[in-house]
């Protein structure tokens, strides 16, 4: 394997107590800089994999629900999603009046309107 140099800045004071506490344990700052960098590659594609395969059991779970026939209608969805944009205008209107006076509240409200529609 080819080596690099990686060069970076770090404070002063945190180096010297780093290579101390390395030099106590008898390795080098070099030795346990390239092990985090090894276990932080590791633990990074660790995650990866993990959610690649949550992700796909999760969309699995869905198709296998879509084939088996339970969907919900557009209409129930519409429906939801109205009452919740209602709950949000309400909580808007009653609880942001103390921030803003009356009109600007009113362009706020007119203009978050417009992103839910």
């Amino acid at each position: 394997m080819t080596e690099t140099t990686f060069t970076f800045r770090v404070d002063e004071e945190l180096k010297n107590h780093f290579k101390a506490t390395a030099e106590s344990l008898d390795r080098t700052g070099a030795q346990i800089l390239r092990g985090f960098m090894r276990d932080f590659v590791h633990s990074q594609h660790k995650t990866e994999n993990e959610y690649d395969t949550w992700i796909r059991r999760e969309v699995q779970t869905g198709l296998d629900s879509a084939n088996a026939g339970r969907l919900v209608p557009n209409e129930a969805v519409e429906i939801d999603f109205a009452t919740r944009r209602a709950e949000t205008r309400r909580k808007l209107n009653s609880g942001w009046r103390h921030w803003f006076g009356r009109q600007k509240l009113s362009l706020i409200v007119k203009k978050f309107t417009i992103i839910l529609k």
